[in-house]
Order: C-alpha cells, then sequence, then structure tokens
C-alpha cells in the first residue's frame, strides 16, 4: 500500500482494463484506504467510466449500489467505492466533508485505467459529495484527491477539508458532466423527522454506537472546522461541466425545496432539475427505469 505522501495516479496511457472486474484499496490524499471496484462495460472498452458515490451508511457491496452499478455497466465502465468510514474502507465518517478526498481518489484511479471522460453521480450524501468535488476542484482533482493503489480483496461532524478551485488544482482528476440524486442543498437541516434521527446518529455518543453496530458506518466525533463549502454554494462552480440534479417528490429527508434551491443556484440553463413522481431517497428509491436514464444522460456529449 502506498503512502500518503506519494504522488498520486497522472492520466497515462495505461490499456483499458477489459478482462473483468478488479477490486483495489486506493489511499486518498490525507492517508485514508479506500475499497474499490472497477467493473467494464458489458458492451466493450469505452471512453467513460462512471464513478457511483453511495448515499450515507451504503457501501461498494450494498445491494442498492450493485442495482446501480449493474446499470450503469450497460452503458459505461463503473467504478464503485465505499466511503470513509463504510464497508472495508478506513478512517471514519465526516459525513460529506473529508469524502471528497475519497471520490477524488476514485475519479484519478478511473482516469489512470485509460479512460479519457470520466463522470459522477452521487446519491444523498454522496450527492453533496459530487457536487462539492466538481466544484472545489474545477476540471481536475490534483490539489486535494489523488490515490495510490494496491491490489487487494475484497454534515455534523468531521474537520474542514474545502478549498478554492485554480489552475494549479487542475490534473487528470476531471470530471466530464455530474448527477446529484437526493441531495441535500444545505448543511444542518432538520426539518424532517428522518434528519432529526440522522443528526441523533451523528452527533451523539450513543448514536454514534447505533452507527457502528447497527448501520455499520463508523463516524467521526469532531464537529466540522471549517464548516465545508455548501452544496448550494459549491453548485455555481460547476459550470461548465453538465449539472444534473434529481430528486423525488417523496423524499422523506429532503423536500423539493432543496433540489429547486440547487438548480436555480446553478443559473439559467446551467442545470436539469428532473423531480420523480412517486420516488423516495437515494440508490434505495432509484428504479432501474430511473436509473438508466441517468446513465444515459451521462453518456450525453458535452454540450448536446
Amino acid at each position: 500500500m502506498s503512502s500518503a505522501s506519494e504522488e498520486p495516479f497522472r492520466n497515462a496511457s495505461v490499456p483499458l482494463v477489459t478482462p473483468g472486474d478488479l477490486r483495489v484499496i486506493l489511499r486518498t490524499r490525507d492517508g485514508v484506504p479506500v475499497e474499490a471496484r472497477y467493473e467494464p462495460c458489458v458492451k466493450g472498452p469505452g471512453d467513460t467510466a462512471i464513478v457511483v458515490a453511495h448515499g450515507f451508511t451504503g457501501s461498494v457491496d450494498r445491494p442498492a449500489v450493485r442495482r446501480a452499478a449493474g446499470v450503469f455497466a450497460q452503458r459505461a465502465a463503473v467504478v464503485t467505492f465505499s466511503f470513509r468510514g463504510h464497508g472495508r474502507s478506513g478512517g471514519r465518517s465526516t459525513v460529506g466533508d473529508k469524502e471528497v478526498l475519497d471520490l477524488a481518489a476514485a475519479v484519478e484511479w478511473a482516469h489512470s485505467l485509460g479512460h479519457s471522460r470520466v463522470v459522477t453521480v452521487g446519491f444523498s450524501m454522496g450527492g453533496s459529495v459530487v457536487l462539492r468535488h466538481a466544484a472545489l476542484h474545477g476540471d481536475g482533482a490534483g490539489g486535494a484527491g489523488g490515490a495510490g493503489v494496491d491490489g487487494g480483496a475484497g454534515g455534523a461532524a468531521g474537520t474542514g477539508s474545502a478549498g478554492s478551485r485554480s489552475a494549479e488544482s487542475r490534473s487528470a482528476g476531471s470530471v466530464q458532466a455530474v448527477a446529484a440524486v437526493s441531495s441535500p442543498a444545505r448543511w444542518y437541516y432538520r426539518g424532517t423527522a428522518p434528519m432529526r434521527r440522522l443528526h441523533w446518529v451523528v452527533t451523539r455518543p450513543l448514536g454514534r454506537l447505533v452507527g457502528r453496530f447497527g448501520l455499520r458506518t463508523r463516524i467521526h466525533t469532531e464537529e466540522w472546522d471549517p464548516v465545508p463549502l455548501s452544496p448550494v454554494d459549491a453548485v455555481p462552480m460547476i459550470a461548465p461541466a453538465p449539472l444534473l440534479i434529481v430528486h423525488g417528490d417523496r423524499d422523506p429527508y429532503f423536500p423539493l425545496d432543496h433540489p429547486r434551491m440547487l438548480a436555480a443556484a446553478a443559473g439559467a440553463g446551467a442545470a436539469e432539475l428532473w423531480v420523480e413522481p412517486g420516488m423516495g431517497h437515494a440508490e434505495n428509491a432509484a428504479g432501474n427505469e430511473l436509473l438508466g436514464r441517468v446513465g444515459e444522460w451521462l453518456m450525453r456529449p458535452e454540450g448536446a
């Protein structure tokens, strides 16, 4: 396993991986080991890889994540991974803050496998992460992400990692399109009963025990300091990358003012908003038909 001080992967002339899926351990810029899985497109090699960011308490092997990966793999290669504190990844969850480093590692890995076009789709917490990743690192994640890799089997807590987009941070970690499904627009939202329960899990010692043993999620004990850039403040920084915002009209966690706020913040014509009738929350509620449409949108040429 490479050390945290080593340079991350850079885009190079690496042949596309085609024989079958690949499991690895990535190392983030701040030294956290993150489990990841690569699956080639079932239709053969292609330029595009879709990187999937799961929701809070998810992981690379959760059934909903595997189902989404299966739908996306009909159209492109797919990278799935477990955020820190989830699955077999190390560290503790910071509930959307430093998780941007985990996504950056996965994006750079996808580029290192030879994919010149990498796009991201995130669900719930993962939705907020894909928005912040695209905003903070522009068309590259070199300044804040990065990964070493070994082959292997396989908002209320955390410390701040907010940074600014700059030319110096641009590298092979670029993303060409972003889709956020069931994402919050702002931090510290407690307007629904599920979110009040989630805040109890994240902020209370007993809640974190429930998270660790009941939800299989290890949660950081520290408050955010500084508070990271919010999703609604990140959205205006994503252009020119295409942006899709998807939300269910029966989402029990975040009502429709969240996606509408995100779409408005992007500016006229800068984002597509899909409000899905009857849909609940995140990857568990996203049916195969919707996932297929999201996959098709991610495959569209930029500007189409």
